[in-house]
């Protein structure tokens, strides 16, 4: 989507100046490397194959559990970009299988491993926490598979291991951005045995299920467009968020976490804003309805008038967070090397008791086969004792 800029209300792409300055750094040590991108059919995946890529590295190889998003990953760089001269291949694998430690081995053995490991794969959807189950898949994939793989990649020799956290993590107020949180404190452990760096995001617009990605099918079905209206958030586009994961994994130093400097008064923007500035770049002029069945009763005939109905209301559903925040009090910030890059600089510091307890009490919850929300909660609390989950007793699976 061409006009992504515009409908987040931004005139320019936000890490232009520093991929320019890094631009040589960034194409040589690309082409001689060997690349694994993990979760990579993702929309943050699938863009740092895609910087990867036109930057033709030696090896690039794709793991990924959704093979239809991998088929289109793949046409979409052959239509592009088109071949390059090192190897590419993508592989249909759960990276917490025992399929992909028995893949791992066989390419150590054939490639000699990867010199860098990108890990995207999470579960980053608010609506994760609504039952138990969701929430156990949310730790398994959020924390223990990146335990698992920075493991996998230090015992091939890999130089360095980028996995994607989240703005949600600074402050938490929902079980996602604590998920993340908590990872990060596993990585500063793991920093000790392979150096890491990750990210901080924003939302980044249009992702696969996302709210703005919702817009389109919505219209594809001729069904209204639903979003808050109290809502503002920050985003970058899905380009920028594979400039971001690429210049943290290639230019950062172990432990720091890259973030993008949006500025509040700039940057800042609703859901339903963007809803509406999405239906008049397609020609339509948005609607108000008071009520969700007004809108779905609305839509043929407004639309037979360019016109298409909206259904905005306030936001009141658990872990919600009322601001974006990319970096806590106390953390230290390195706002001179970009320009529109910050990091937040990380010391190796860890509670390795509290990290046992946690991978413990886990291991009980799964092996006694029956755990509740609240034990997770309570669980968390206990990981971090800051954390204000904000729990309403409603959820996004209730809206439109």
């Amino acid at each position: 989507m061409d006009n992504i800029l515009e409908l987040i209300g931004r005139t320019r792409p936000l890490f232009k100046e520093d991929i320019e300055r890094n631009a040589a750094f960034l194409d040589e040590t690309v082409k001689k490397s060997r690349f694994l991108v993990i979760g990579g059919a993702g929309t943050i995946g699938s863009a740092i194959c895609r910087e990867l890529f036109a930057r033709d590295p030696k090896v690039l190889h794709v793991v990924d559990i959704s093979e239809n998003n991998m088929v289109e990953l793949v046409r979409d760089l052959r239509s592009s970009v088109g071949y390059t001269t090192g190897e590419f291949a993508t592989f249909a694998i759960d990276c917490g299988s025992s399929i992909f430690d028995a893949f791992i081995r066989a390419q150590k053995q054939r490639v000699g491993g990867y010199d860098y490991v990108f890990n995207t794969s999470a579960l980053k959807h608010v609506r994760s926490e609504k039952d138990p189950f969701t929430l156990m898949r949310m730790v398994d994939t959020n924390i223990f598979n990146t335990i698992s793989t920075i493991h996998a990649s230090a015992e091939m020799g890999a130089k360095k291991y980028f996995c994607v956290s989240t703005d949600k993590a600074a402050n938490p107020v929902n079980m996602m951005g604590a998920s993340k949180r908590i990872m990060e404190m596993y990585l500063n452990k793991l920093s000790e045995e392979l150096p890491v760096s990750t990210a901080r995001f924003a939302n980044v617009a249009f992702s696969d299920g996302s709210l703005l990605y919702g817009f389109g099918r919505r219209i594809d079905k001729e069904q209204p467009l639903a979003a808050p209206d109290d809502v503002r958030r920050y985003f970058v586009t899905p380009k920028e968020a594979g400039e971001l994961c690429l210049m943290s994994c290639l230019t950062g130093e172990n432990r720091d976490i890259y973030f993008p400097r949006l500025d509040e008064e700039l940057n800042l923007i609703t859901f339903s804003g963007i809803a509406e500035r999405y239906l008049r770049h397609l020609g339509y002029e948005p609607v108000q309805c008071a009520t969700e069945q007004e809108a779905r009763e609305s839509v043929k005939r407004l639309k037979a008038k360019r016109q298409y109905p909206v259904y905005f209301f306030h936001s009141d559903t658990t872990g919600e967070k009322d601001f974006e925040e990319f970096y806590m009090e106390g953390e230290q910030l390195d706002l001179e090397r970009f320009a529109n890059i910050g990091i937040i600089k990380k010391n190796a510091d860890y509670d390795p008791g509290k990290l046992e307890y946690f991978t413990r009490s886990i291991a009980e919850f799964k092996a006694a086969g029956n755990w509740t929300r609240t034990d997770l909660i309570n669980l968390f609390n206990e990981m971090i004792p800051q954390f204000a989950h904000k729990e309403t007793g409603k959820f996004l699976d209730g809206r439109m």
